[in-house]
């Protein structure tokens, strides 16, 4: 090795920004890809997998690379920007390196594989996989700190090359447990099958809701169909009403009831309202539980609603007022509040002093051109949708009504790039 040569323990590069030579971060790092060699040789990195701005993710050979150093990658200024695709005889070093169950070769025990660490040859731009991060004794979520830990050479463990079966995900999840869950999906739909199902068996259930209504259909029906049925029922519970009724939808007749039968009475009665409206409607659209509230509350109370972090931008956006029951049906809807209204009034103001109720609601039949001139007519991020008795029934935001205007595929697209692009002009 080189003297003075750095090693790095990728799961320091996840994440990790990269830069043309004129300072301008074209990317982050989500994998390494390295091809493994017989006769107990180190692997040989060929390259990084890097996440562009517009989603496509894109190979970039370690040639390439002139510098990995303070938490940043440096390359040349050409990128080919061409879609990534892993060949068969790559490995991808943290999704497919990162939790394996390996041996040490002198004792034979068998090891979990925490993280690796990579160094460059001397006098050349090849990198090498030389140094393994292992644990002793069996890694689980709930003995994630047992064992000893050592780091030992590439050399001294076997087992890299055989396919593993139950393989865990814990260092994996570790290494990109900040990504927002559009980013963590992101990741888990470029990962195998296999590896897809493992990192989906690791999350919490709150997570994997996250995470599911991020991802593309036919994923969702993959993991969903892999976990068992309490799960999928305990998951299906923790989304959002309107995605959990979508996903369910494109299942079997058989499979919809039995999940719908696991489910809380009160999610299931939720989701089971969404599915009684046709496709592309406010009703099919909607979500059943916007921000509701009573005209005897204050804008104190709104304003605590408000700052719930579990709700998305779009439904803090504002809240509606409504005749008792505050859940949805509601009673008579009365009208509707801004959050920017909510700024400028004393905390002890009574919402029903300060409400819009000259923005006509949208009505549960209405269709996706009709929705989609109501936001851009009136610049809103959620709309409430009012049955012909006046109750509330939900709220539509403005994702779901992109979500359904733009191509099933959307998710797997991005800008239209091809060949290189030379970042240094």
């Amino acid at each position: 090795m080189a003297g003075g040569a750095p090693r790095i323990f990728v799961s320091h590069l996840a994440g990790v920004a990269v830069f043309d030579p004129n300072g301008d971060q074209v990317g982050r790092v989500r994998d390494l890809v390295a091809m493994l060699r017989v006769s107990k040789r180190p692997p040989r990195l060929l390259g990084l997998v890097v996440e562009l701005s517009t989603r496509r993710r894109i190979f970039l050979p370690m040639t390439r690379v002139t510098g990995i150093e303070s938490g940043q990658v440096i390359t040349t200024g050409v990128l080919n920007v061409r879609r990534f695709e892993q060949r068969p005889t790559e490995r991808l070093v943290i999704g497919e390196m990162l939790d394996r169950r390996v041996r040490l070769v002198e004792s034979g025990e068998e090891v979990t594989v925490l993280d690796v660490a990579i160094q460059q040859l001397p006098a050349r731009r090849d990198w090498e996989i030389d140094r393994v991060f292992v644990r002793k004794g069996r890694s689980s979520a709930f003995r994630r700190n047992k064992g000893e830990t050592l780091t030992v050479d590439w050399s001294a463990v076997d087992g890299f090359s055989l396919e593993e079966h139950g393989q865990g995900a814990e260092n994996l999840l570790a290494t990109f447990e900040q990504l927002r869950p559009a980013d963590l999906a992101n990741v888990l739909h470029h990962l195998s099958p296999k590896r897809r199902a493992e990192v989906a068996a690791a999350l919490t259930n709150e997570r994997l809701a996250d995470v599911l209504e991020e991802l593309p259909e036919d994923d969702q029906i993959e993991i969903l169909g892999k976990l068992k049925e309490e799960r999928a029922a305990d998951v299906l519970e923790e989304m959002d009403p309107d995605d959990a009724a979508d996903l369910l939808s494109e299942l079997p007749e058989e499979d919809k009831e039995r999940l719908l039968a696991l489910m809380q009475p009160s999610d299931a009665a939720d989701v089971r309202r969404l599915m009684a409206y046709e496709d592309r409607t406010a009703g099919g659209l909607m979500t059943t539980e916007p921000i509701v509230l009573r005209p005897d509350a204050t804008v104190a109370d709104a304003l605590a609603r408000v700052r719930n972090p579990d709700l998305s931008p779009a439904l803090a956006a504002q809240v509606y007022v409504c005749r008792p029951p505050d859940e949805t049906p509601t009673g008579k809807y009365l009208g509707t509040i801004h959050f920017q209204r909510l700024l400028r009034d004393p905390p002890y103001t009574l919402v029903s002093a300060v409400l819009d109720e000259d923005l006509q609601a949208l009505s549960p039949d209405a269709q996706l051109p009709e929705i989609a001139g109501f936001f851009a007519t009136y610049d809103m991020v959620a709309a409430p949708v009012v049955d012909e008795s006046g109750s509330l029934l939900g709220a539509v935001t403005v994702d779901d009504v992109l979500d359904h205007m733009l191509p099933d595929d959307w998710r797997e697209q991005e800008f239209h790039l091809s060949g290189d692009v030379n970042h240094a002009d």
